[in-house]
């Protein structure tokens, strides 16, 4: 009589589901910690629109880390007898497109096109730091080194960064938050050394130019004060006790900061550095907020409104979107690194990913290419919030191609002469306008971006709202893309090209046509754009439907794929194909399968470029490009080998080092990481089961919240 019950209950011991993953456990594990300052990085805070980063202090005492934020940005003076008008009134070379004339933005007129490139160039907005005085008041000259004791730990869970040392043998504690709805940081500081007046706080300003494309590890110039100015308000507004405005050229921005009560004074009439220091010894505790703005606020958040701010938002960030635990359960030894870099990525991208604009390659740590952004890259920086349901983070950044389709259309149609179309731009900056260069205004695999975000889009909320929502901007950017295409009668195919640059820009680009991975992605972005306009019960324009189904076939020689139709069939063996973006691999991988791409071929393609391809020389996303077409192809140890590749290296706090081609960090690569570890552990299109990227041979893979990839 008791068979029946048991089995009963075997039964539903066996099915049950797992319990949840314990993710505090998980993200604390890997709370990263010092005890000295990097030369390389920061430790860092943020919310994705404004971040903050700190040495060994929790401040900026020793190392003059940045404080950067989406909205920070300023023009440099017009070189000398230039103005506004030159920059409309540039005009660039004239290429000649299958019969027809086309305007690029380059090889005009010099001055104007190096002022056009470098602005406007993102601005570090100050520094904040510790001064340290003698019993007689004097300012000490105090380095890192006569510190000790030093502590610092950064709680991922909450957000709060706690640094502890000792200086003259005495204790000194400084917490640092960000908060995450205003551009402001909390501050509080513990120490005996404020009860008897040793210890304060300043606050300085640096220049902020576009004379330097990379501006790292750190942004700005502190040594040219007299060509900025800065002023201090002390009328007291609300709760604000001190306000200074920085001035660079015709670019102003606020600093407000509001606290324990302080005495504040400019350290010298030739500075813009200014000393705070708490107005009353009797305490140990020193509490203070600074906001930075491009206006001053009506009031500061306290230290204690901050701190609340960032726990909440970090631990519903943690606790409501995807989560992967590749280390509970898993025997092979690289479990551990490879959750390390997972959380570390997670909270990174949230700290300077996660804005109102796609982010530059550096986030906001440091600048590279003048902090300007590149909309090629911004699939790879976040399209993985896609696949993590982060989709609050996403709607942030993901409506500049609604906010940059009037730039676009007029890009292509008033400056190039295309009779109809978007076409987006490369680097660009808020305003929607891409700086001049021969890359910059040739290179087209970021047309198709779109359509990819809007698909992603519809697949989590398929809803005629979102269809309507994004329907301008997938007509004119499938409109450019049917109209870029050329029917070439020779072949009977349409062609890509030329003048174009193909991903890895390193072609001749008024010599290249046909390039196979932005015939595949065109195939993918115009069937995406023909199924948009049938759920929306819309026609379907002709044109779209004729260039998809006639493109070029991708160009195949000796088995493989080759990177372009009018390539020499030797190319893996030249160095000038194989030494950068190696697209290929991303036939099968990064793209699902298109129409007209043979299995067989781009399994043996991907076999290819692992054998032949200079891998010391890719970089960045080119490691998770590799590890999803290892995943499709079923060679998951392999897939594993390339997302920990020694080559793609991640520091003690996770930043993303660049390596040989670009200045550390580089988040496309964080970002690629998290989108390959998604596909990998939650499957894609036509996968079945948990972790079917992964070795079945010891690895636990669970997986929370993701979604699936195309």
């Amino acid at each position: 009589m008791w068979a029946p019950l048991i089995a009963s209950i075997y039964a539903c011991v066996v099915h049950a589901s797992p319990p949840p993953i314990d993710r505090q456990a998980i993200v604390g594990r890997y709370n990263p910690t010092r005890n000295a300052s990097s030369q390389t990085t920061p430790m860092q805070i943020g919310s994705g629109n404004f971040a903050f980063g700190a040495d060994i202090t929790g401040l900026q005492t020793f190392q003059p880390w940045a404080i950067m934020s989406t909205w920070g940005w300023k023009n440099d003076s017009f070189p000398p007898g230039k103005t506004l008008a030159d920059v409309y009134d540039y005009t660039g070379i004239s290429l000649d497109n299958h019969g027809r004339l086309v305007e690029y933005m380059f090889n005009g007129e010099a001055t104007m096109q190096t002022w056009m490139i470098s602005n406007p160039n993102r601005v570090n907005l100050g520094a904040v730091g510790l001064v340290f005085f003698s019993d007689s008041g004097a300012v000490l000259n105090v380095t890192e080194s006569d510190l000790t004791s030093v502590e610092q730990e950064l709680d991922l869970w909450t957000g709060i960064l706690t640094s502890k040392f000792m200086f003259d043998g005495v204790p000194i504690q400084v917490e640092t938050i960000s908060a995450q709805s205003v551009d402001s940081i909390g501050i509080t500081i513990s120490s005996p050394l404020l009860s008897i007046g040793r210890l304060g706080v300043f606050v300085d300003f640096p220049w902020n130019d576009g004379s330097k494309k990379f501006s790292d590890p750190f942004v700005g110039f502190w040594q040219n004060a007299s060509i900025h100015t800065t002023t201090l308000d002390t009328s007291k507004q609300g709760n604000i006790d001190a306000e200074i405005a920085h001035t660079l050229v015709n670019n102003t921005f606020i600093t407000s900061i509001s606290g324990d009560p302080f005495t504040i004074a400019r350290d010298s009439p030739d500075a813009h550095r200014y000393t705070l220091r708490p107005a009353a010894k009797s305490s140990s505790t020193f509490a203070l907020s600074t906001t930075w703005g491009l206006s001053a606020p009506k009031s500061v958040l306290s230290p204690a409104a901050i701190s609340l701010s960032s726990s909440k938002t970090w631990e519903q960030y943690w606790t409501s979107s995807g989560f992967v635990d590749v280390f509970t359960g898993s025997t092979d030894p690289r479990a551990d690194e490879l959750q390390r870099r997972i959380i570390l990525s997670r909270y990174l991208m949230r700290a300077n990913e996660a804005g109102d604009f796609p982010p530059q390659e550096s986030g906001l740590v440091n600048d590279g290419w003048y902090g300007k952004f590149h909309l090629e890259m911004f699939f790879w920086h976040c399209q993985h919030w896609a696949l993590w349901n982060n989709w609050d983070l996403l709607f942030r950044s993901s409506t500049i191609y609604d906010r940059f389709l009037a730039t676009s259309i007029a890009r292509a149609q008033v400056q190039q002469g295309w009779p109809t179309g978007a076409r987006w731009g490369k680097m660009s900056d808020p305003s929607g306008r891409s700086a001049p260069g021969q890359i910059n205004e040739l290179l087209i695999w970021q047309q198709p971006h779109p359509l990819v975000f809007a698909n992603y889009e519809y697949r989590a909320f398929p809803t005629t709202a979102t269809l309507q929502k994004w329907a301008p901007v997938v007509r004119n950017t499938a409109d450019w893309m049917a109209t870029f295409a050329w029917f070439n009668a020779t072949t009977g195919f349409y062609d890509l090209g030329p003048p174009m640059y193909q991903v890895a820009e390193d072609n001749i680009f008024n010599n290249t046509y046909n390039p196979s991975f932005e015939l595949a992605y065109w195939r993918l972005g115009l069937g995406i754009a023909e199924e948009w306009m049938e759920r929306l019960g819309e026609e379907v324009p002709s044109n779209w439907t004729i260039v998809k189904d006639g493109l070029a076939k991708l160009p195949v020689n000796n088995g493989t794929y080759k990177v372009f139709e009018d390539v020499n069939d030797d190319f893996w063996t030249d160095p000038t194909y194989i030494n950068d973006h190696p697209a290929l691999a991303g036939l099968h991988g990064w793209l699902p399968p298109t129409e007209g791409l043979d299995l067989e071929t781009a399994r043996l393609t991907t076999e290819k470029v692992w054998a032949s391809w200079n891998v010391s020389n890719v970089w960045g996303w080119d490691f998770p490009l590799l590890a999803m077409s290892a995943a499709r192809i079923g060679e998951q140890e392999k897939a594993l080998e390339w997302l920990l590749h020694p080559l793609f290296e991640f520091d003690d706090v996770g930043m993303p080092v660049g390596g040989v081609r670009v200045p550390t960090p580089y988040f496309p690569g964080s970002g690629g990481l998290l989108y390959a570890i998604a596909m990998m552990a939650n499957g894609w299109d036509g996968s079945n089961g948990t972790g079917p990227g992964f070795p079945a041979e010891g690895w636990n893979v669970r997986a929370e919240g993701l979604s699936k990839a195309m």
